[in-house]
């Protein structure tokens, strides 16, 4: 069983805390990143990942190591903190790098068996518009469970959280993790990704066809 967290900010906050957390008690190699220290650069629109190849990205180097461990592994848990009810610009930028990825362009076939999951905390409101900020890319990456985790922990760190509201926290990310390890290695995409694979597809084909 392989995890990989990537987070999106650089300190280890409530929102790492808690998919930390949740990553431990899923079990087995966790790999972790921080952004922006493991990655920061921003698309730059030259559209070379659709047109050629993802390798022409001038920062496809730089994302190796991030991608590498993506493909690998068996659940991707993307963790963002609220910034202004949306995930944070590092976790923006990093996602935007994977926009061929998505079904439409040159999806990832190992994505089609994975899990992935969404964390995202703040001291008040937002963790729905943020979450779905990442679990869109999950989505269209295909990938074939999603869950989405967001709690308004009342604090601006981890340190600040009530024992009430950890001992809530710690319930919630055990049950999501029993769900994960019972699915490893049997998840199926839902019809939904399907029927977008199968949309996509012909589309491609029909592109393909006007081409020729």
């Amino acid at each position: 069983m392989k995890t990989v967290l990537i987070c999106g900010q650089n300190h280890k906050g409530s929102t790492y805390h808690i998919a930390r957390d949740l990553a431990d008690k899923i079990g087995g190699e966790i790999q972790e990143f921080f952004l922006p220290r493991d990655f920061g650069e921003f698309c730059v629109g030259c559209t070379q990942c659709f047109m050629e190849s993802e390798t022409k990205c001038p920062h496809f180097r730089k994302l190796t190591p991030i991608t590498e461990a993506m493909n690998a592994a068996d659940v991707i848990i993307l963790a963002s903190p609220v910034y202004v009810y949306h995930a944070t610009g590092s976790m923006k930028a990093f996602l935007d790098h994977y926009g061929y990825a998505w079904m439409v362009h040159s999806p990832e076939e190992s994505m089609f068996s994975k899990q992935g999951v969404c964390i995202s905390t703040a001291a008040g409101a937002g963790m729905k518009s943020t979450n779905k900020d990442m679990a869109d890319s999950l989505f269209f990456w295909g990938v074939a469970r999603i869950y989405r985790y967001g709690v308004g922990v009342a604090a601006v760190n981890w340190g600040g959280v009530s024992e009430k509201k950890k001992r809530a926290i710690d319930r919630a990310t055990a049950k999501m993790a029993n769900k994960i390890k019972r699915r490893v290695g049997k998840v199926k995409p839902a019809l939904k990704t399907k029927g977008l694979f199968y949309v996509m597809r012909l589309l491609q084909k029909r592109d393909l066809m006007s081409v020729i």
